[in-house]
């Protein structure tokens, strides 16, 4: 039984690959024609890191713009901490750093 199963499954396929057209055995599924689909997986990639690059350079810039607005705020708090200044002084100087006012000499 197992031989002429295995002798019918073969016949089968002798006789599937025999339909399939020349072209198509000797160009693959193309026909010999141009196809651009292979420029997709390169581009899908380019946009992947170009947006890896976007978000990563924007999530940068807003951390450095705000250490920068924070900088002598948190120096005031730490002050403020260590109790090297006071309440009234600390609310003082706050008020100062948050308004941007700065005198001119």
């Amino acid at each position: 039984m197992l031989p002429s199963l295995t002798t019918a499954l073969s016949a089968a396929a002798l006789s599937a690959a025999a339909q399939v057209p020349a072209d198509t055995v000797a160009y693959g599924s193309w026909h010999g024609a141009f196809s651009p689909w292979f420029l997709l997986f390169p581009l899908f990639w380019i946009l992947v890191i170009a947006l890896f690059i976007f978000v990563a350079r924007r999530t940068w810039r807003r951390n450095q713009h705000w250490a920068a607005g924070q900088g002598a705020e948190g120096v005031l708090r730490e002050r403020y901490a260590r109790g090297e200044v006071d309440e009234t002084e600390f609310r003082q100087r706050l008020e100062v750093l948050r308004s941007g006012d700065r005198r001119q000499k």
